[in-house]
């Protein structure tokens, strides 16, 4: 059975066609995304895939180390590009932005500071009141 659900307040025909890639511009103002983070904290945001909640906790981010990576990649990151992404085989798709960023991290078995680069992707729901966020973890 086809999908096409779109949860996002960006809306169109998702396709995995060229690798899901709708553009190579922001779908969300960052200005705006940030917005919402400050306003909502911890309620602003859902991790919208299985592998995103497996990822965080491999991570051992909490929501407000996921919200401090966000803001970080929106204010530093650097912007890859927007995509469709499904949460899972079947089900609703979300247009993303996708974003890298490289922060330094005290890495207790090297005995020092490392600068260790993530992927965050997400979109705004259909509202704009919440941030789905579908990829989060280290880009090695």
């Amino acid at each position: 059975m086809v999908n096409d659900k779109v949860v996002s307040r960006f809306t169109g025909t998702p396709t995995r066609e060229n690798g899901g890639i709708i553009g190579k511009e922001p779908l969300y103002p960052p200005d705006e995304v940030l917005d919402l983070l400050d306003r909502r904290s911890i309620g602003a945001i859902t991790l919208w895939t299985n592998d995103c909640q497996k990822d965080v906790q491999d991570l051992e981010l909490d929501h407000d180390g996921v919200i401090k990576l966000i803001r970080n990649a929106l204010r530093s990151g650097r912007f890859l590009n927007s995509q469709w992404c499904q949460q899972k085989p079947g089900g609703p798709w979300a247009a993303c932005d996708a974003y890298t960023v490289t922060q330094a991290e005290w890495i207790e078995a090297a005995f020092k500071s490392l600068d260790i680069q993530y992927y965050v992707k997400f979109a705004l729901n259909k509202s704009g009141k919440l941030l789905l966020v579908v990829s989060c973890h280290t880009s090695s």
